[in-house]
């Protein structure tokens, strides 16, 4: 199933379907402001484990990231954060970062494993900000690769749903998506650690 959504003003009836949809278990995939992801509820077990697998990854070794509506959702998920770095996160979000952070005990135990961090993305991207923001809990985020070597991301709506349709419960065409991924932002030792250079260039 796929369903077209305008990032200007996503329609509340729709973002409602998908909500109910998140909540009963079901798999998405969704626009960001980067490259379409994958994702699920984070507090739906099943669906998580699912998604891991399509990823052929190991939940507690995977690097799934959590997509926030905004940054109350920041101190939910992860531990105090000094006033230095917070100041960082509110001036680039929404927008196109991944923060590495600790992970308070809200972050489910399979996501943590030995690494205790969780990587937060709030996306300049209304749509699936307001589906976050309706569920009232983050979502898993993992991009969606292509099989095609001179192009790393899946970028055409009508081609991933064609690619996933039998493997996901719902795709969400947002418009053509973008080519290049997130910036990473390691935060854990409380200071800037780019660990992979994408899309933006983090104000200070």
């Amino acid at each position: 199933m796929i369903v077209k959504l305008y990032n200007e003003n996503p329609n509340p009836k729709e973002i409602r379907k998908i909500v109910d949809l998140l909540q009963e278990g079901g798999i998405i995939i969704y626009p960001t402001d980067t490259v379409y992801g994958m994702g699920c509820d984070i507090t739906q077990t099943k669906a998580v484990e699912k998604v891991a697998r399509l990823k052929g990854v190991n939940i507690e070794r995977s690097n799934f990231s959590f997509i926030c509506s905004d940054l109350g959702h920041l101190s939910l998920y992860t531990r105090p954060i000094s006033s230095q770095v917070f100041k960082v996160i509110r001036k680039n979000v929404p927008g196109p970062f991944t923060f590495i952070l600790e992970a308070s005990n809200n972050v489910p135990k399979y996501f943590k494993g030995k690494k205790k961090t969780v990587g937060i993305r709030i996306p300049d991207n209304n749509i699936i900000r307001e589906i976050v923001k309706e569920l009232g809990n983050p979502i898993v985020s993992t991009s969606i690769h292509d099989e095609d070597e001179m192009l790393e991301y899946s970028i055409d709506p009508e081609m991933i749903h064609e690619k996933y349709a039998d493997i996901v419960d719902l795709v969400i065409d947002g418009g053509t998506g973008a080519i290049v991924p997130s910036t990473i932002i390691d935060f854990i030792s409380g200071e800037p650690v780019m660990i992979r250079k994408g899309k933006g260039d983090l104000i200070l």
